[in-house]
């Protein structure tokens, strides 16, 4: 086992050398395990940053507060399973919550992208990367480990791929989020569902072809069904096998696929839903 993905008695990891991670109890077809919320210090430093506080669930919301003097909240993206609990959380710590978007800001101000937060005594960069939602952005944390890391809320799993949520996200921006992050490196992956992973421009290279993929289906989909076909009517052919409890969101990412190919896309290398993760 990886000397830091190690798991404690009362359900903590080690998910890298500056982070630990709590999971969050709301599983479902929408977030896997449940949520992800990390905590994020330095060695020798009494204060923490906390991302993605998660629902409104009392016992993990006192087990992110009893980990340390809460210095700051950040906020990966809007879906309610990651900001539901903030109001409480704040409540709990007095601790500001910062996001992209105002509507998530509790006590402290919008993110910016590129801006540079140093709490905890961790250098953490605010990298913006929509499409999963408009106001998606990543954490990263350079001096963390040899390659330092990145925490990519929604925008990359642990496993299995993430929706579109159309049409507040976009595919195009999502594509050049993928980009933008695969350009980062082999950085430790923190992800808000799933597993850590060890490659961040693997798993980014990863997303790139799969959704590359899946423009040549949906473009053979309309060959089939006539260029005017409905999301759902894609949807039906292209995710056939998809369980039906995740079929709507099926439907989100195909309804971001039309629009790009529609828009006069090609492929990636030339070429409002609460319950959505």
């Amino acid at each position: 086992m990886d000397a830091v993905d190690l798991v404690d008695s009362v359900g903590w990891t080690r998910s890298s050398a500056l982070t630990w991670s709590r999971l969050a109890p709301n599983p479902g077809p929408m977030t896997l395990d449940g949520t992800n919320s990390y905590i994020i210090s330095a060695p020798g430093f009494a204060g923490v940053v906390v991302v993605d506080p998660g629902p409104v669930d009392e016992p993990h919301l006192r087990a992110l507060a009893g980990r340390g003097m809460v210095e700051l909240v950040l906020i990966t993206h809007w879906h309610r399973d990651h900001t539901a609990g903030s109001r409480r959380f704040r409540d709990l710590t007095g601790a500001p919550v910062r996001a992209l978007a105002a509507a998530y800001c509790l006590g402290g101000q919008p993110l910016q992208p590129g801006e540079r937060i140093t709490a905890a005594g961790v250098r953490i960069e605010v990298i913006a990367t929509p499409g999963h939602t408009a106001d998606s952005v990543c954490f990263w944390l350079p001096d963390d480990g040899p390659t330092g890391s990145v925490l990519t809320g929604d925008t990359i799993l642990g496993r299995g791929s993430t929706v579109i949520d159309y049409p507040d996200g976009r595919l195009g921006a999502y594509l050049r989020s993928l980009e933008t992050l695969e350009r980062m490196g082999p950085a430790r992956l923190l992800p808000a569902h799933g597993p850590v992973l060890p490659d961040l421009a693997a798993a980014s290279g990863a997303y790139l072809a799969h959704r590359n993929e899946r423009l040549v289906q949906v473009r053979a989909a309309l060959e089939q069904l006539g260029p005017q076909a409905s999301a759902a009517g894609v949807a039906a052919v292209v995710y056939a096998d998809t369980p039906v409890e995740v079929r709507a969101a099926a439907e989100l990412s195909v309804a971001a696929q039309l629009e790009f190919l529609r828009g006069g896309s090609t492929a990636v290398r030339g070429a409002r839903a609460d319950d959505v993760k």
